[in-house]
């Protein structure tokens, strides 16, 4: 039976990966630290699977569960661009030394291949729309420049140490089990609750900034098939739907699928930030087969629906609780 290492595992795109490799059958292993993910988002499949809470910094610790894996989705990371600048040391730490570390556990170790998640804020603010692989880099922020080195030593390792590797330039995924109250929450996972709330979210700049949102389930196929296609070792793709919606699109979008008015707050431009991100798929359609299944509209609809759910059950859990008490 096959072996899946899936390190950030107990985040909430790790932890859609993992349910997709259950359900391809297989033994899967998480390595996580818990910094950004969370043990509730494997709650319903902890029985099948085995979760090691290690930090990708400590290599004694990953090499030997990486060992003889037959895939490593690595995913691990502080994704914060924001945290990245005002304390550069951590991200650091995770986002270059750990992957450093991961790579190296899969070359010695053996592992058929890692598919590595990286970023599309390593395109920076070049003006030209959709981004496109041969563009030439251009990070705003350490946390973006930390990714493009994993990009780069997925690159070197394998073409200097025959281990194959796939990299994937993750745009702005949301979905189920984005928690809205992390420092490295997305936009949505907070416009979502504002909604459900019914309080206004304060949107930073002028809300005329766009991107390329992509569900959870569209990237969750796009690593699977990263991780089987022939003759892709040492390439980047970009993990896009190919669209973009500007802030205040989405939440006007928003506000109409609930019916509501909440007019945004705004406030002052957030440093490192990228205006304007779109996706150019021709290279992951052409060589990966991508084809995202979800539009826009229905990837935010399923995700209320989720985070609906999830508030009426962390409302039962804090009843019962009370009961409990009484």
């Amino acid at each position: 039976m096959n072996r899946y290492i899936v390190t950030g595992g107990a985040g909430f795109i790790g932890s859609a990966l993992v349910r997709g490799l259950l359900a391809q059958g297989g033994r899967v292993h998480v390595i996580d630290n818990l910094s950004t993910g969370n043990l509730d988002n494997l709650e319903d499949i902890a029985d099948q699977i085995t979760v090691h809470e290690f930090d990708i910094c400590d290599y004694d610790r990953i090499a030997p569960v990486i060992a003889g894996a037959q895939r490593v989705f690595h995913l691990a990371a502080l994704p914060s661009v924001p945290k990245s600048i005002l304390d550069p040391v951590p991200s650091h730490q995770s986002n270059i030394d750990g992957t450093f570390n991961v790579f190296r556990a899969a070359a010695e170790g053996k592992v058929g291949r890692v598919v590595y998640a990286a970023s599309s804020s390593a395109y920076g603010d070049t003006p030209a729309l959709p981004k496109v692989e041969t563009m030439t880099p251009q990070p705003k922020s350490p946390y973006a420049l930390q990714k493009l080195v994993g990009e780069y030593y997925a690159a070197i390792f394998s073409e200097c140490f025959n281990l194959e590797t796939v990299s994937l330039r993750f745009f702005n995924v949301f979905g189920p089990r984005q928690d809205p109250t992390s420092v490295y929450s997305g936009v949505l996972s907070i416009f979502l609750t504002c909604l459900i709330e019914r309080r206004s979210p304060t949107i930073f700049g002028d809300g005329e900034q766009s991107r390329d949102f992509t569900y959870v389930e569209d990237v969750v196929k796009l690593l699977l098939k990263a991780s089987e296609a022939r003759g892709v070792s040492g390439k980047v793709f970009n993990a896009g739907n190919g669209g973009r919606y500007t802030l205040n699109e989405t939440w006007r979008l928003l506000q109409k699928l609930e019916g509501v008015n909440l007019p945004a707050q705004y406030g002052p431009p957030r440093a490192g930030d990228v205006r304007d991100s779109q996706a150019d798929t021709t290279a992951a359609v052409q060589e990966l087969r991508h084809a995202p299944q979800f539009t826009f509209e229905q990837g935010l609809r399923l995700t209320l629906d989720w985070y609906r759910a999830d508030v009426a059950r962390k409302q039962g859990r804090v009843a019962a609780g009370a009961n409990l008490v009484s």
